[in-house]
């Protein structure tokens, strides 16, 4: 199962490198990591999703209230809550395939933000799921390159 977990921090050097070692001298990998900035500048938000039980919920949740620099813990999981990845990715398309490709776009509510002779730089935001189905249809003009943020995730509602 994947958690996803939000922990408000300080914003000062070197609690990123504090966190992430936490999970893996603890041998817990981090499937995605967002950092930044929240309202407050002095308070940095790090969406981490972790894979494993609620056992390893629990030791990652108690290990980070332990360091000094963590404000607040959020467990998303359980919780009715907003995720979106961006991904920024290089298409091979010339003037057979761009046709193609622009529908793709359309239909899937992304935007192309760069044209070249040979390829387009197309921006999606939205679920992993929708993410993960975008690259599937535009593999067979070719990736070029690629790069995703990680989910960033916020609870619904009044909280």
């Amino acid at each position: 199962m994947k958690h996803t977990i939000s922990v408000l921090v300080e914003n000062k050097p070197g609690v990123l490198s504090r966190i992430s070692g936490l999970f893996s001298a603890r041998g817990f990998n981090i499937e995605s990591l967002a950092v930044g900035e929240t309202e407050e500048c002095s308070i940095s938000r790090m969406t981490i999703v972790v894979g494993g039980d609620e056992r390893v919920l629990e030791q990652v949740t108690k290990q980070l209230h332990k360091l000094v620099d963590v404000i607040k813990i959020s467990d998303f999981t359980q919780e009715n809550f907003i995720n979106r990845d961006l991904i920024l990715i290089k298409v091979n398309a010339d003037k057979s395939t761009r046709l193609e490709i622009m529908q793709l776009v359309n239909v899937f509510r992304a935007k192309i933000v760069d044209i070249g002779p040979k390829s387009v730089i197309i921006e999606l935001t939205g679920s992993e799921e929708k993410v993960v189905a975008f690259i599937n249809l535009v593999k067979p003009f070719g990736i070029k390159e690629m790069v995703r943020t990680g989910r960033i995730a916020m609870a619904r509602g009044g909280k």
